[in-house]
Formats: C-alpha cells, sequence, structure tokens
C-alpha cells in the first residue's frame, strides 16, 4: 500500500515527459511481459486439473467476478446520486471487469482456516479466464475506450497471451527454480507493477489529471467502491449457502468471489487504454486496497469461529478456538504477484 502510494506521489511530483515516457512506456511494456511469463512459469497445472472436482465454488467465483460485477458497474452509471466524472465511471466499470485475485485471496483464505487449495484453483480459473473475458468485456462495454482493433488485439496476445503460454510451456524447466528463489522474485512482480503504475500517472498528469476531477467526485468513488464490495462479499455468502458449499470452501468464494486483481488490472489497462490509463486505473487500485482491510476483517473473524457446521454452508455466527482445515495446504505454485 505504502509503495502505491509513493508511486503515485513521485509520478504526481516528476512525471515521466518526452524522451523519458517513451523509455518508460518500453520498459513499462518489458516489465508487462515479464509478469505473465512468470504467471505462466508458477502456475501448477496438476493442481489446476485437481480442483476441477470444486466446480460449484469455481461457478460462483466466475458468475461474481463475469457477471455479477459488470452489472453492478453498469448500475453505477445511474443509481449514484452524484455520477462520477467520465473517466472514473470508466475505470469503476473496467475494474468490475478485472479477475479475481490469486496470492491475497489465498493468503486470506488460509488465514480464516478456509479451504486453500479451492482458493488456488478459484483464483487461477478467474485469471485465465480473464486473459480472455476482460478484453472483449471491455471492448464491449466500454465502446470507443477499449476498441479491439487488430493492432489491440496483437499487443495483447504479443504482450499478454505469448509471455504467459511460453511460461507455461518452460515450466518444467524453470518451475522449481522459480519456486526456490520466491522471494527473490518478489521485488521483481510487485517493481514491475509499480513501473505500470508510474507509467501511467505519469501520462496522467501530463494529461492534467487534477484538474479533470474535483475532492468531491473522489468521496463519490469512495462510495461507490464500498458499495460495490459490499454487493460482491453478500452475493458470494448468499451463494455458498444456496449452493450448500460447506464452510471452509463457502469462506473461499466469498473471498475470491469478491475480490479484484491489481496485478492482471494494471498491465491489461495499459494495453487496452494506452495513455488514458493513468484515472481509469484509480478506482481500481482504490478498491484493491478496501478489499485487503476488509478480508483481513473478515479473516481475523472467521479464524476465531470454531468449525461446528458440519459441512453445512457458511455460517459465521459461532466464534470460539482456532485450528486448520482439513486438506489446507501451503503451495509453491501461488503467484508472488500483489493483488
Amino acid at each position: 500500500m505504502a509503495a502505491l502510494a509513493g508511486t503515485v506521489l513521485f509520478a504526481a511530483l516528476l512525471p515521466a515527459t518526452g524522451r523519458a515516457a517513451r523509455v518508460a512506456e518500453q520498459a513499462c511494456d518489458l516489465a508487462v511481459a515479464l509478469l505473465f511469463f512468470l504467471y505462466g512459469a508458477r502456475l501448477s497445472s496438476r493442481e489446476t486439473l485437481a480442483g476441477l472436482r470444486h466446480l460449484r465454488l469455481h461457478g460462483l467465483v466466475l458468475i461474481c467476478t463475469f457477471v455479477l460485477f459488470p452489472l453492478l458497474g453498469l448500475a453505477t452509471a445511474v443509481l449514484t446520486p452524484a455520477p462520477l466524472t467520465g473517466q472514473l465511471q470508466t475505470g469503476v466499470l473496467f475494474l468490475c471487469l478485472v479477475p479475481s485475485t490469486v496470492q491475497s485471496s489465498v493468503a486470506l483464505t488460509g488465514a480464516a482456516r478456509g479451504n486453500v487449495p479451492a482458493a488456488i484453483c478459484a483464483g487461477t480459473y478467474s485469471s485465465l479466464a480473464g486473459l480472455v473475458l476482460t478484453p472483449l468485456l471491455a471492448a464491449w462495454l466500454l465502446g470507443a475506450h477499449a476498441a479491439l482493433s487488430p493492432d489491440g488485439l496483437a499487443r495483447i496476445g504479443l504482450q499478454l497471451l505469448a509471455p504467459f503460454l511460453a511460461g507455461q510451456l518452460l515450466r518444467p524447466r524453470v518451475g522449481g527454480l522459480l519456486a526456490r528463489h520466491k522471494r527473490l522474485l518478489t521485488p521483481v512482480d510487485r517493481g514491475s507493477i509499480l513501473l505500470v503504475v508510474y507509467t501511467a500517472f505519469s501520462a496522467a498528469v501530463a494529461q492534467g489529471i487534477w484538474s479533470r476531477t474535483t475532492p468531491t467526485a473522489l468521496l463519490g468513488l469512495l462510495g461507490v467502491l464500498l458499495a460495490l464490495l459490499a454487493a460482491a462479499l453478500g452475493f458470494a455468502r448468499l451463494g455458498a449457502r444456496v449452493l450448500g458449499l460447506d464452510r471452509q470452501s463457502g469462506i473461499a468464494a466469498v473471498l475470491c468471489g469478491s475480490q479484484k486483481s491489481l496485478a492482471n488490472g494494471l498491465p491489461m489497462a495499459t494495453v487496452l487504454f494506452g495513455p488514458e490509463a493513468g484515472l481509469l486505473v484509480l478506482p481500481l487500485m482504490a478498491y484493491h486496497q478496501l478489499q485487503l482491510v476488509a478480508g483481513t476483517f473478515l479473516a481475523g473473524r472467521w479464524s476465531r469461529a470454531p468449525d461446528t457446521s458440519g459441512g453445512r454452508p457458511l455460517d459465521t455466527r459461532h466464534r470460539g478456538e482456532t485450528g486448520r482445515p482439513e486438506g489446507a495446504i501451503s503451495s509453491p505454485d501461488v503467484q508472488r504477484a500483489p493483488g
């Protein structure tokens, strides 16, 4: 959180312009490609296939991520008492099209004594689906802001899909090495994200971002994001009960279904929106902080609740001693990127 805030402040005080901006954009393109290569190299095909047995959970997470959120995003343009400025509203809708997270969902699910293997697979499936669905939904719902031209499709293929597939192909050779040195690679992951943030906000500052928004609009944005988070948490929890998920799987569904990936969303925004990405990613960055705070609170609450459900759907009314669910494991293949 501190690094993101510091990067935005640095971009506001010392934005990259002219030749420096072109160098930053080229470095950003390379960083995005590296990020998705590492995603592919770390993704365990064995665990992904083994997680297919949790079909109801994965279906619920995908519905929350790619059906509920887009509908909520469209509703914010009509239902908000004080409409957001054009780019902030577009940014809210783009936030609603981004896939779920892997790392933070898994960490919070483990802290809450939920079904960790299922959370790993749910976040992975959402990320894979997002490589295709997010650009398509953005082109459909955002119109001219993210029109998918042949050049745009080629750029998505070269910057996102091709590195990811290369990572998957090379996983047998490099997967073990990456797992052994994952702590050393964490700065690479986070540094890539911070470079994307700096490049995007530098372009936004050069375009006069602060003159195009107001404190009132920012407060309105905060209210909209809190409403989105509350609606997603409530829908995922209700869906887990309706589908009859046990307590551990219900926890995973709630945490995975309500979160959005900063690590996937920021690179996609730079590819889809180019120089206009600066203000458009502000809602995603703010939502990312809110989801971590809310997820940490819920994980702490659920970790104190004994599993007395006997396999019944998620119930958080009981409190008591701590413990760890049977089958909850830690995986070396979990992505190490923030978000």
